[in-house]
């Protein structure tokens, strides 16, 4: 008898000891007690201690993962088996997640802050009346270049990229409607065109343009262009910014012809299990003084105009990067084409790849 009672305590005391060291564990890994908000995003769109203060004055423990694509996004949260408390898709994505009804509507009652968005960046035809997503940051697509080897007057539209002298030094991003957006507007044509004849023109385009290219990258461009191993390359105005940052001679222009102005908003999706939470760091990345140091640190633009204010002339007062309405009047935002033209899209896309080959 006296053994099994030696056992049996034993045996309680290795459960007591294992609980107190799980308890340790959880302690010594900040999630004890913690409210836990999952957030997908994409890699380095947020300023990083915005999650730690975030935490501290919430009291969540935040788990972070990143995508790549908006495509990657979509194709994790429809496959499920997997929950995100908070996503941040662009605005066709939205539209297609809307469709699909991967998304919640908002709750207008438990948001605050609402009012400091512009209201040029509110009602937006891929999600009318914001009814499932809440603006994060915008910005275009356009050419950054190198004033060492190239001179201003040469770089102020896409038809610049055709000139014989680029042979083999363009670097291009490497996505579909990215690509045949050049060619569209080139020829001034919608981004968002489903005419054959218009496609198939803007294919011949940018077949006669592939000399000029010397890789389809896409991070990497920052690399190149930083350490000045191309003179021109076509990338995003907040990854632009961060190149000029690094090196003085680089300068970002939004093409004449017009470009893509994008949108990548906040939303819900339709298996979040912390929405209290989700709401709350809506609310906290709606504060002016929070918006504002975000948007200094990834370099997009913000659509909070009450963070404009706390942020230096010298970004604000630049129009490459906050351009003016007339300006913002020859940019096409991407709408959702159905997956028969985005497979349209992408096999033209392919296509060229196939021929710079």
């Amino acid at each position: 008898m006296k053994k099994l009672q030696s056992l049996i305590i034993g045996i309680a005391v290795i459960l007591i000891l294992l609980f107190l060291g799980g308890q340790q564990l959880e302690k010594s890994s900040g999630m004890a007690g913690a409210k836990v908000l999952n957030i997908y995003n994409w890699g380095d769109y947020i300023d990083p201690s915005l999650l730690k203060q975030f935490e501290k004055e919430y009291g969540y423990k935040v788990n972070y993962e990143t995508f790549d694509s908006n495509e990657a996004m979509f194709t994790k949260l429809a496959q499920g088996g997997v929950s995100y408390d908070l996503t941040i898709p662009s605005e066709y994505m939205i539209e297609k997640m809307i469709e699909e009804n991967l998304v919640q509507k908002l709750d207008y009652s438990q948001i605050e802050g609402i009012e400091n968005i512009d209201p040029r960046f509110l009602d937006m035809s891929f999600d009318q009346g914001n009814q499932y997503s809440i603006p994060y940051f915008w910005g275009t697509l356009g050419i950054i270049y190198n004033d060492k080897f190239i001179d201003s007057a040469e770089m102020t539209k896409w038809a610049d990229l055709w000139r014989p002298e680029l042979n083999n030094s363009i670097m291009m991003i490497d996505g579909a409607r990215e690509v045949m957006g050049i060619g569209l507007n080139r020829l001034g044509y919608s981004l968002n065109s489903k005419s054959m004849f218009e496609l198939e023109q803007a294919v011949m385009e940018l077949r006669s343009l592939m000399p000029n290219i010397k890789a389809l990258v896409a991070d990497e461009i920052k690399m190149y262009m930083i350490n000045e191993e191309s003179p021109v390359a076509i990338t995003f105005s907040g990854e632009a910014a961060d190149m000029m940052y690094e090196n003085e001679n680089l300068h970002y222009v939004i093409p004449e012809e017009g470009s893509n102005l994008w949108f990548d908003n906040i939303v819900i999706p339709h298996n979040a299990k912390n929405v209290e939470g989700a709401y709350d760091f809506i609310n906290f990345m709606l504060k002016p003084e929070i918006a504002a140091q975000n948007a200094e640190y990834i370099g997009y633009s913000t659509p909070n105009k009450e963070a404009l204010k706390l942020l230096p002339p010298e970004i604000t007062e630049d129009e490459q990067f906050y351009p003016s309405d007339e300006l913002i009047s020859r940019l096409e935002v991407y709408e959702n084409l159905g997956p028969e033209y985005i497979g349209i899209y992408n096999d033209f896309f392919l296509e060229l790849k196939m021929y710079r080959n």
